[in-house]
């Protein structure tokens, strides 16, 4: 009968079911790993696309600076090395130098006024003729009454100068350039001249004319542009003549 009552007194546990949780009392103590819990799905991909925009912005930054040293350091070096190797003179402005004095370019004319001289063609830039700083035609139409006049007054004074003259004055003596830096005149510009300068200095008419034929070029590479006359070095030969 005691062993009744000491049974109805200190009940046993009931196993658990078969799959249910166990007890409390009797769950086993979960070891402390330090492990951070798993990162849901928005904070993977966004650091996967930070990782990648951190990447590509290193890619351009790198080509960037490439690009930099390449065409703004490299390149000019180069070319500018091959153009004072090759063509020193090209590369330099095509200066003209007399006794150890840079006295022009054969790349831009200047303005003769002077009998002896042979006389460029008329230059339409800014500020004063043949100003290299403001290349520019006159951007008058053939009709324009201002161009005409102007046209008319350059004639005046091409047959003041050599009233002896009678034949045509070519047009490149009286019309500017487009670029208003021309260092040339035609072949027939500078015949035109040809009886004036010679009368001026006192040499023949020949001997000029023989000048004239010296530093005419032809066309480039046979079929390129016109014969043409460059007056600043005419002018010089001119001048060196004499001495």
């Amino acid at each position: 009968m005691s062993d009744h009552t000491d049974n109805d007194q200190n009940p046993q546990p009931a196993p658990p079911e078969a799959g249910g949780p166990a007890p409390a009392g009797n769950r086993p103590a979960q070891a402390s790993t330090g492990a951070r819990p798993p990162m849901a799905a928005e904070e993977v991909e966004h650091r996967s696309r930070m990782r990648r925009y951190a990447s590509m912005a290193r890619r351009a930054v790198v080509l960037l600076v490439s690009l930099t040293v390449l065409v703004g350091v490299i390149y000019p070096l180069f070319i500018t090395g091959i153009g004072a190797a090759f063509f020193h003179n090209e590369s330099t402005g095509s200066l003209v130098v007399q006794n150890g004095a840079v006295v022009g370019s054969q790349l831009i004319g200047q303005s003769f006024s002077d009998p002896r001289y042979f006389w460029s063609r008329p230059s339409a830039t800014a500020t004063y003729a043949y100003n290299a700083d403001a290349s520019g035609g006159s951007n008058l139409g053939p009709t324009n009454p201002a161009l005409l006049k102007a046209i008319a007054q350059r004639v005046a004074a091409l047959k003041a100068a050599d009233p002896g003259s009678t034949g045509p004055v070519p047009i490149d003596l009286v019309t500017s350039s487009g670029s208003g830096l021309d260092p040339d005149i035609s072949p027939a510009a500078a015949e035109y001249q040809v009886a004036r300068v010679a009368r001026a200095r006192g040499l023949s008419v020949g001997a000029v004319r023989t000048l004239v034929q010296k530093y005419t070029s032809g066309r480039q590479l046979g079929f390129l542009g016109e014969p043409r006359v460059n007056v600043l070095e005419l002018n010089l030969a001119l001048d060196a003549l004499q001495k």
